[in-house]
């Protein structure tokens, strides 16, 4: 930052995704410090991904939605004010008055408004039970109304387009039945055209949702509960609530006050620098007509953020058109559209491939000679958007119907130019991509990192993974230094040969005396193919400090006992003993998230003691210490809940008794719920069952912690076997293929055909495995036994759990407590103390 430099203010009015990306681009740009930047944001949170907003149903955490550096922490010369909007503008001064009275003097005004929700003026449309689907602050009101309205209530969609569906979904998860009315002949027509509205309706009717095409929303009138929707064609649907869905409008109501040139259809008319009808105001996003013309994308919206923070450093950037393909997955069903994928180019031919057997439909759009494509739609399977969108305008590889027809051809990185544009969000050709593998970006977050291609949508990573392989990057599989094979290779190796010992493997397949990565791996490997216990013979020295005392070792150097509580259950009995055991061993005592009692502060000695009590009590270890099965959380189900539609407890006790000791790369939670309400919150977890109607939903990948994840839809109104079965089938197909310390929402990620790869392996059987990985966990099954009861009859294992192994009655004098608060705390001899308040954040 050169302080001598003359600095001007921008002003940013509006702080969503475009808003936020203007201002990451002027400021890595500004590196002089030309510009102060101060932000109005109406909304009370700082930018988030609205595209993602239907991920916000269920976690309901604004965190998780939150653009990374959005509060621009440390960087003084940006001032975000939360909770502000531009109420007026004079031109003349070059002045804002912001809501809350303050007066900005700008050189520079970027407006970046957005869009706002089309309500029809259907009678009865401002209701109560009326909403739009636009913010977060629009879903908490939609989530209360579905809460007032209860399970089962109708919820209305008024518009079938992309976020119409999206609402749809949100409201199917909270536990309504979803109609969605649509006035055109078919759901989302600005993507698909009718032979995939017709594929898409049945996919998605098959999902639960009610589809009415063709009609129209005459009134909403008041009911004795919620409202009365009636359409077009006379049908009546009592409902609970509606929401608008109906598409958007440029939100440039303060460029029309201002005098600014909009156009006829609304937008602030620009140039293609962004510019509007005043030179020192600009335009950029969905407000802004780009010589006329808006785009409700965000990939476009951000590339007219890049040109005006170009502009205000002396560029001369200009709007290159842009790129309206899209590929979503809504309610679990692909669709991608791109291109000229309606087929109005003049002399313009179809090649459709249309399976409703499969509930698939493609089409491509090709010039009059066959030889170039234009375009194209997907419906049920968009595998190939990836490899098409591309090669949009550009001479086609190989016959159009060879490149839609699952025996056809298979279209490859090398058949694109180095021009062709990979990640139309970003704006990121080929060449760029492969420039940074060259330069030594040798994975996806090496090139996401240098390029910013696939930090968006996503769609683009399957195409960044095969422009790895072309190049030629050779991806070092090996564990560690001692075995050149990855983790999923040596599970093979000791499945096939029978190895039971880590010398062995070492001996015969690796080199050296091994490390603390391949160590706790192999026993992982060998915990996971016999139900041997972990500490008998050899394998006890490969176990990490918390398997090796088969509990959590704490800050202090003490340990942690957590008994397994199956659904959350425990008896009178065993409370009564635990609350004996924590009194007379003086242990710390918390309930922990997953629905169990943990006991804070034992001494290694002391680990055999309290386990003898607890085993007493009918108790058995909760394995929080290992890399294995840690709960099955549930609500009360429809044992006890008026809303329940299955006994979620039952099921999570059958899971948790099933799965219990269950060895695997990393950690397993599982959760059962039992209706849409999802108060065992199962799409955070590995495995997550919600019950329905008519069965189970089962949802897998559900991960929490740095990067959490939502778990996603696997299969669906599932009988308790086979839901029992594909949770089988799945948690060996992660044993067996995952990397050391994978959770499965990466695994899962990382697999080539991500979630629709898994329903064939899991639903399908594609590879021919399924007798053998429900024989594989049918073993484990019957070879369960409890660890710490093992270890209570065996004199050998019992003498590990000593502090000095000359001196095992002695305990270890640099274990305290600080007992002075209302809280039992552990002190660090020798270290300062961590103040009450702040521990375990």
């Amino acid at each position: 930052m050169n302080p001598t430099v003359a600095r001007k203010t921008a002003v940013v009015v509006g702080h969503g995704m475009v808003g936020h990306r203007f201002v990451e681009a002027l400021r890595s740009r500004d590196t002089e410090g030309q510009w102060q930047v101060i932000i109005l944001s109406e909304e009370q949170l700082p930018a988030y991904d609205r595209v993602g907003l239907s991920s916000y149903v269920g976690a309901w955490d604004p965190s998780a939605l939150a653009l990374p550096g959005n509060e621009y922490a440390g960087d003084e010369l940006v001032e975000l004010r939360l909770g502000q909007s531009a109420e007026s503008i004079d031109r003349a001064a070059r002045k804002v008055t912001t809501s809350s009275g303050d007066i900005l003097a700008y050189d520079a005004l970027v407006l970046a408004t957005g869009s706002y929700p089309f309500v029809p003026p259907v009678p009865g449309h401002d209701s109560p039970e009326c909403f739009v689907y636009r913010t977060l602050d629009d879903l908490d009101g939609i989530r209360a109304a579905a809460e007032a309205a209860g399970s089962g209530a109708v919820g209305v969609v008024v518009g079938g387009g992309l976020l119409g569906l999206e609402a749809a979904n949100a409201l199917r998860l909270l536990g309504l039945t979803p109609h969605v009315v649509e006035y055109n002949t078919r759901l989302m027509p600005a993507q698909v055209d009718e032979g995939g509205g017709a594929i898409l309706e049945r996919l998605v009717t098959d999902l639960g949702l009610y589809v009415h095409t063709g009609v129209g929303t005459s009134s909403i009138e008041a009911a004795d509960k919620g409202v009365k929707v009636t359409l077009s064609d006379e049908t009546v649907i009592d409902a609970g609530l509606v929401v608008f869905s109906a598409g958007v409008r440029p939100r440039d109501q303060i460029a029309r006050d201002a005098g600014l040139e909009v156009g006829p259809r609304g937008g602030i008319v620009t140039d293609l620098g962004l510019q509007t009808s005043d030179p020192n105001i600009w335009a950029i996003g969905e407000c802004a007509a780009v010589e006329g013309v808006c785009y409700g994308l965000v990939a476009p919206g951000y590339t007219t953020a890049e040109i005006v923070a170009d502009r205000l450093l002396g560029g001369a950037g200009e709007f290159p058109g842009a790129d309206m393909s899209t590929k979503l997955k809504l309610l679990g069903v692909d669709v991608a559209s791109f291109g000229d994928a309606h087929g109005v180019t003049e002399g313009a031919l179809s090649v459709v491939l249309h399976d409703a057997a499969k509930g698939t439909y493609a089409k491509l759009v090709v010039s009059d000679d066959a030889k170039t494509l234009l375009g194209g739609i997907l419906v049920g399977d968009a595998t190939a958007y990836s490899a098409l969108r591309p090669l949009v305008g550009r001479p086609l590889p190989a016959e159009p119907a060879a490149l839609i027809s699952p025996a056809g051809a298979e279209l490859g990185a090398d058949a694109l130019p180095d021009d062709a544009q990979i990640c139309s969000c970003n704006n990121v050709s080929k060449g760029a991509i492969c420039g940074a593998i060259a330069e030594g970006a040798c994975d996806i977050p090496g090139i996401k990192s240098c390029t910013s291609a696939g930090t968006s949508c996503g769609g683009c990573v399957p195409m960044l993974k095969k422009l790895l392989e072309q190049s030629g990057v050779e991806m070092s599989k090996a564990l560690c230094e001692h075995f050149e094979q990855s983790r999923a290779e040596l599970f093979q190796i000791v499945q096939v040969t029978g190895i039971r010992t880590f010398s062995g493997l070492i001996t015969k397949y690796g080199k050296g005396t091994g490390c603390d990565i391949c160590k706790p791996t192999v026993a992982s490997i060998l915990a996971s193919t016999s139900s041997d216990h972990i500490l008998d013979g050899e394998q006890a020295g490969l176990q990490d400090t918390n398997d090796h005392f088969l509990a959590n070792l704490q800050k202090n150097g003490t340990y942690s006992v957590v008994p397994r509580m199956p659904g959350g259950e425990v008896t009178a009995e065993q409370l009564i003993t635990i609350g004996e055991v924590a009194k007379e061993f003086g242990l710390y005592v918390k309930v922990t998230g997953g629905q169990r009692i943990d006991l804070f502060g034992a001494r290694v000695e002391q680990l055999p003691l309290i386990w003898k009590r607890l085993v007493d009590a009918g108790m058995e270890s909760g394995h929080a210490y290992g890399k294995s099965l840690r709960t099955v959380k549930s609500c009360v189900g429809s044992t006890w809940c008026r809303y329940g539609q299955q006994d979620s407890v039952g099921m999570a006790v059958l899971l948790e008794k099933r799965y219990r000791g269950l060895r695997s790369p990393h950690k397993l939670k599982l959760a059962v719920s039992g209706c849409a309400r999802e108060c065992a919150e199962a799409r955070g977890k590995d495995v997550g069952v919600i019950a329905t109607e008519n069965g189970w939903n089962l949802y897998v990948g559900g991960n929490g912690g740095l990067t959490p994840k939502h778990a996603v839809l696997l299969a669906g109104e599932l009988d308790d076997e086979t839901l029992i079965k594909y949770i089988d089938r799945y948690l060996m197909f992660y044993i067996r293929t995952a990397d050391r310390l994978q959770r499965t929402a990466p695994w899962q990620e990382a697999l080539e055909g991500g979630i629709d790869y898994l329903k064939q392996v899991v639903c399908e059987d594609s590879l021919g495995i399924a007798e053998d990985l429900e024989a594989a966990m049918a073993q484990h099954v019957a070879g369960y036994r409890d660890e710490w009861a093992a270890v209570l009859e065996d004199e050998e294992k019992l003498s590990r759990f000593v502090s000095f192994v000359n001196a095992p009655e002695e305990a270890d004098p640099t274990i305290s407590f600080d007992e002075s608060g209302e809280r039992k705390v552990p002190v660090l001899l020798g270290l300062p103390e961590v103040p009450v308040a702040t521990q375990g954040k």
